[in-house]
């Protein structure tokens, strides 16, 4: 039996389908278990997308999965199949993260330096011996992306290597020079898998079996660059506009390779998702490496760490991902400090439907009470769906601004709205004496921005509602 067909094997064995244990965890508090619900059923509902595998993190552990739609689609000869916790999809460029841990990894073993040029481990690349590790890990490089488009090309339909990719795309000029850009390049990946693969002799799903899905228990990962999922799994769609759905074609085998190589569980990622907030596969400087916000030679942020973007939500730090490959999309978001994350995965390629799961679902998990503020304001918000307004609230002009008119058009407009999936405050400054406050009001189809000034005595001098810019 050829060595690739061993591995393959190997491989199967411990993420096949008979090694998938029970996904289904449910421990979440029933408030918010019918929130998640609500935002994944209408979103899904709203964009059409088939179906949604959603995993929910609180206090640090998994607290719940659910499925939602359907995983495959009726045919003139087959019924259409639910979507169930245990199904794999693939996670795209979540995958990137994984990778830059097996660099990781490699440091802590002493074998590498993310200050290395790619050129000590892969050679003949343009300006190998400038371009460090860390670039190509913060997408800083200047190398070109080979697969920036949001659909299957031509040529990737056929088997490509990851040196063919090189050969192609990593030897052209620089699109800038290292460090002064940040612009998204899957060629960056190919190189750091390939530079994993040198140093360790071995293929990268090894180093990261052994050492990140064993002992983290990811029993469903898959590596769907060398093997489409399987007839239990999700199935891939796409539209040709707003056509119908249609089964997706897969890429050919080595184009996804360290870039978007992994399929799994939302289940699985969740997991993942608890090592990085419990950083028990890292030690805690290769922790900090990968969450700290890579910065250009002339200061700018980039909101990219290593593998991972770096975001502010509100004042709650962010260590997320998207991901994206021919049929599916995913949405990763894990605030580190706060002990929630939320891994989305879906089955139709080119739609946000996983992204704005994921952000509505976060402030969900996250659970934090009502300020005094927000709660003044969701209250307000609920009487004006009703036509009503507590006039005790009011400065003078506020209450000559709520006129009959107004009110009308008020719950004319919003009361079809029904109960927002997030109403939270997003912003406070001082102007004209009184504090100013934005809030934010989402929808599956729509987000609002309400705005308000309140006096030192706590009377409302302004309460606007308008569509989020």
């Amino acid at each position: 039996m050829p060595l690739r067909a061993i591995r393959l094997a190997l491989f199967a064995l411990f993420t096949g389908c008979a090694a998938l244990s029970a996904q289904t965890v449910d421990t979440l508090d029933s408030v918010l278990k019918a929130r998640i619900d609500r935002i994944a059923a209408q979103v899904l509902e709203l964009t059409g997308v088939p179906s949604a595998s959603v995993a929910v993190v609180q206090h640090g552990k998994l607290a719940y999965t659910h499925a939602y739609g359907f995983a495959r689609l009726a045919t003139d000869t087959t019924p259409a199949v639910s979507a169930t916790p245990d199904m794999r999809y693939s996670i795209g460029s979540i995958s990137k993260q994984f990778t830059a841990t097996a660099i990781l990894l490699l440091q802590q073993d002493g074998k590498l330096s993310l200050d290395d040029a790619v050129g000590k481990y892969i050679p003949a690349l343009t300006d190998g011996d400038k371009v460090t590790i860390r670039q190509i890990l913060s997408h800083t490089s200047g190398y070109q992306d080979y697969w920036p488009e949001d659909y299957v090309m031509t040529p990737m339909l056929q088997p490509e290597s990851a040196q063919q990719i090189l050969d192609t795309w990593a030897k052209k000029a620089l699109d800038f020079e290292p460090g002064t850009k940040w612009q998204y390049s899957n060629t960056n990946f190919v190189i750091a898998g390939r530079i994993v693969e040198t140093v360790t002799g071995a293929p990268l799903m090894d180093l990261l079996v052994k050492r990140v899905f064993q002992p983290l228990g990811m029993t469903s990962v898959w590596n769907s660059d060398e093997a489409k999922l399987t007839s239990t799994d999700a199935t891939p769609y796409y539209r040709h506009g707003l056509g119908p759905l249609r089964l997706a074609p897969k890429e050919g085998r080595g184009w996804m390779f360290a870039a978007g190589e992994l399929a799994m569980t939302a289940h699985d990622l969740a997991l993942w998702d608890e090592s990085l907030i419990g950083r028990t596969v890292l030690k805690p400087e290769s922790y900090k490496e990968m969450f700290t916000e890579v910065k250009l030679k002339d200061g700018k942020g980039t909101h990219y760490g290593l593998g991972v973007q770096v975001m502010d939500r509100d004042g709650h730090r962010s260590i997320e991902h998207s991901g994206e490959v021919s049929g599916f999309v995913s949405d990763d978001e894990v605030l580190v400090d706060d002990g929630v994350a939320v891994a989305v995965l879906t089955n139709q390629d080119a739609v946000g439907a996983a992204s704005t799961i994921a952000h509505l679902d976060a402030p969900v998990a996250l659970n934090a009470p009502l300020s005094a503020s927000e709660q003044q304001a969701i209250d307000i918000f609920h009487g004006l769906q009703q036509g009503k307004i507590d006039r005790a609230l009011l400065a003078p002009n506020l209450s000559d601004y709520f006129t009959a008119e107004a009110l009308a058009d008020f719950q004319q407009s919003l009361a079809p709205l029904g109960e927002p999936l997030s109403f939270h405050q997003s912003r406070e400054v001082l102007r004209g004496g009184m504090v100013g406050r934005t809030f934010q009001i989402a929808y599956p189809e729509k987000r609002l921005t309400l705005t308000t000034y309140t006096y030192p005595d706590g009377k409302l001098e302004q309460y606007l509602i308008a569509p989020a810019e």
